[in-house]
């Protein structure tokens, strides 16, 4: 079976694990250029990170060399207002709309997200996700961004993955900012999805070209580990919504999608986190769900404490993340049966200890195994009548990977970080196959 013949099949990136260039052409500082000494590993930030501010066009040639349909990319806020409000830095605007060109002279449709963690260090001193301002901030940079893209950009995404950048970064201090700060729970979950509703009602009112709205989440998914009993299911379907506490699907999803507070989130913030005018305003029309999935935890007994662990001996990537290639088939059901739009998976993909090997190549056999069992369990979902419109792997290239700093290679194309060469994987030629041939040959 082939994919559909519109299916996006792309790769992903984000500002601040991808461009460096921190401090040149006018950009302000992130959160992460500032706050990341004693908090990641081998004390490594996002300075230089991969370079693509200098070297895009090298990486769109190797985009379009592997027949990517798609490029999600993210903006970074405080390259476009370096304080975050009011200044625009032009050649910041320049650097996008440049990327843009290349990327749809390539042949390659661009995915902006607004938002991949790196606020504005300015923001951030003004309490950034805390402040009841920042849903204006937001909305405000949007439409800067809209107002320069949207003549050649039609796919947006507001936010990706709000579960954490407010658990780990506001919670567990694990991200930056680097916080520990329970209280904070409420009004950070009330800021960041309001920024996110105004977000979306900014990219329609001033889009150039008919957009296509978007958001990308992550939370866990659980799996009925092959009893596909309807007990079973059902009890992974309850257990995949319903986690307790912010990393919950349906905390961040049922106030977008279904204009109400769920359950996890009323109990944890009471029911009246949100007004019943701020639920409306919440509840936009979303043209697709975007969706980051990486691993499913198991859902044998019903009841039982939710754990991160999922069945005992499981293979396992870099970051010690199980592989579950099921996940992204009952992420997609899931999904698409409480919140009925189409789904875009955002990311999916694995960290390997990747070198390059005496004959300069760098193989990667287990990230091709990984893709292709997700990929299958993708295509069962299309079998079965479900939306799904797009792949996106995570990521196209080794990058900067926040906590873990620069040992963690996810990238279908190697980067050595000290001279900034660009090797494609084996994975890179083997996934240019898989689009070239639809999927067909899976």
């Amino acid at each position: 079976m082939e994919f559909p013949k519109d299916f996006l099949w792309g790769a992903a990136s984000a500002a601040a694990q991808v461009e460096g260039a921190w401090n040149e052409d006018g950009r302000g500082p992130s959160i992460w250029d500032v706050l990341y000494p004693g908090h990641t590993k081998y004390n490594e930030g996002p300075l230089q990170a991969c370079d693509h501010y200098h070297r895009y066009r090298e990486d769109v040639a190797l985009m379009k060399k592997m027949g990517l349909k798609s490029y999600r990319f993210s903006v970074s806020w405080s390259r476009i207002l370096p304080d975050g409000t009011e200044k625009i830095n032009q050649k910041g605007i320049e650097f996008y709309q440049s990327l843009v060109r290349e990327l749809k002279a390539a042949g390659i449709e661009p995915m902006v997200t607004l938002y991949h963690w790196d606020l504005p260090y300015a923001l951030y001193l003004q309490g950034g996700w805390k402040n009841p301002q920042i849903p204006d901030w937001f909305a405000a940079y949007t439409k800067i961004v809209v107002e320069a893209l949207s003549d050649q950009v039609q796919y947006w995404m507001t936010l990706n993955e709000p579960q954490c950048f407010v658990g780990i970064g506001h919670l567990q201090g694990r991200h930056a900012p680097f916080l520990d700060e329970p209280a904070s729970l409420r009004p950070v979950t009330r800021h960041v999805l309001l920024a996110h509703a105004k977000a979306v009602q900014t990219i329609r009112q001033y889009a150039k070209l008919p957009p296509k709205v978007g958001y990308a989440p992550t939370g866990p998914v659980f799996s009925p580990c092959g009893d596909e009993s309807e007990a079973a299911i059902a009890e992974a379907y309850r257990r995949t919504m319903e986690v307790e506490g912010c990393y919950s699907i349906s905390w961040w999803c049922d106030p977008v999608l279904l204009g109400r507070v769920p359950e996890p989130m009323a109990k944890a913030l009471g029911a009246d986190v949100f007004t019943p005018q701020e639920l409306e305003l919440l509840h936009q029309p979303l043209d697709y769900l975007g969706f980051n999935v990486y691993n499913a935890c198991a859902a044998q007994q019903p009841g039982s404490e939710y754990t991160a662990n999922t069945w005992q001996g499981s293979p396992r990537t870099a970051m010690e993340w199980p592989i579950t290639p099921d996940c992204i088939y009952w992420a997609i059901r899931f999904l698409n049966q409480r919140y009925g739009r189409p789904i875009l998976i955002t990311e999916n993909g694995m960290a390997n200890t990747d070198f390059v090997m005496l004959d300069g190549k760098v193989h990667d056999p287990q990230r091709i195994d990984y893709v292709h069992r997700h990929l299958l369990a993708a295509r069962r979902a299309l079998q079965e009548g479900y939306p799904l419109i797009g792949y996106t792997y995570w990521s196209i290239m080794d990058n900067y990977e926040w906590a873990e700093g620069y040992s963690k290679r996810f990238g279908l194309i190697y980067v050595d970080y000290r001279t900034m060469e660009r090797i494609p994987k084996d994975s890179a030629a083997w996934y240019a196959h898989v689009i070239a041939t639809n999927g067909s040959e899976l």
